[in-house]
């Protein structure tokens, strides 16, 4: 398998590859999410649906502007969901019309993070955009919290695993509601 630093794995990331990387928590795999093509590999190397949705993570808040449709939520919720960033927080934000469905799944909102890891950093610098992230293993089965957890199955088919540790973290950071401040996904 090939190791990778970040701005070489940009560079396949712009040719519709999929990576593996680590997040805060676990292991993720990340390809350009405007890349219908590649979304849709990555989710068949996880075996997952299409309707379930998938994280975007960026370097700053910055990288999710005309994404993000922040004047559908009260001016409070805003600023509670912004100040908890950079962090492992994922929040659901209404999504404006530029988020494909196949990013959104069957939702409205989008599940996004703006991540303090330096790895996910450097990596959405290099890309110069937010990335999909979600758990690099296959749907149903545990999260891999170190490389050497990352099943064959996924690793026979990414482009590449981006150097570097995971955060530390014991379970995948929590998702909860940008409108309502509920938990959906316990952290």
């Amino acid at each position: 398998m090939q190791r990778l630093a970040p701005d070489a794995a940009a560079t396949l990331l712009r040719g519709g590859g999929v990576v593996a990387y680590p997040t805060e928590a676990v292991w993720g795999l990340g390809c350009d999410p405007f890349s219908e093509s590649a979304v849709l590999r990555l989710l068949a190397i996880k075996q997952r649906a299409v309707d379930k949705g998938v994280i975007l993570v960026a370097a700053d808040l910055a990288q999710f502007d005309g994404l993000l449709a922040w004047d559908r939520l009260p001016r409070e919720r805003v600023d509670d969901v912004r100040s908890q960033w950079p962090g492992p927080r994922t929040w659901i934000v209404p999504a404006t019309a530029r988020v494909p469905r196949w990013i959104t799944g069957a939702h409205d909102g989008v599940a996004v993070r703006v991540s303090d890891h330096p790895v996910v950093v450097a990596l959405c610098r290099a890309f110069g955009a937010p990335l999909v992230s979600t758990s690099a293993n296959l749907a149903g089965e545990p999260p891999a919290f170190a490389i050497g957890e990352l099943a064959p199955a996924v690793l026979a088919h990414v482009d590449g695993v981006v150097e570097g540790e995971t955060g530390g973290l014991r379970a995948p950071t929590a998702i909860r509601d940008a409108a309502t401040g509920a938990e959906l996904r316990a952290g």
